[in-house]
């Protein structure tokens, strides 16, 4: 039983598959400049982010723990501070999840598909 699919045939073979960039085209762009600015780009962007809500998470677990008297408060009625931040921690997920789609679509995907179309170029 196999379990990996074999490479790509070339253009020249009747298949109609395109042909493949070589090792070397990889290489050679993961040296250049244009996919350092991209890989500074999503990291620019992504790290700072997660170290972010990885803060605003583990604050929400402390409190939790350490703060029972602050997170029992209540806000309105049975509603208190601790349900007021667990569900601001989902709120927290779903906005840095469209943000960083937005982050994407906007400065990220223009950059990778330049650098896609050069490649398939090159082939």
């Amino acid at each position: 039983m196999a379990t990996a699919a074999p490479p790509p045939t070339g253009a020249g073979t009747g298949t109609g598959s395109p042909l493949q960039p070589t090792t070397e085209a990889f290489v050679e762009t993961q040296r250049s400049a244009e996919f350092g600015e991209l890989r500074r780009a999503h990291r620019s962007f992504a790290f700072p982010l997660t170290v972010a809500f990885i803060a605003w998470y583990l604050l929400y677990v402390l409190l939790s723990n350490y703060a029972g008297g602050l997170m029992g408060t209540s806000v309105y009625g049975n509603i208190n501070v601790a349900l007021v931040l667990g569900v601001a921690q989902f709120a927290t997920t779903f906005l840095i999840a469209w943000v960083y789609a937005r982050h994407a679509a906007e400065r990220l995907d223009p950059k990778a598909e330049a650098i896609k179309s050069r490649m398939e170029a090159d082939a």
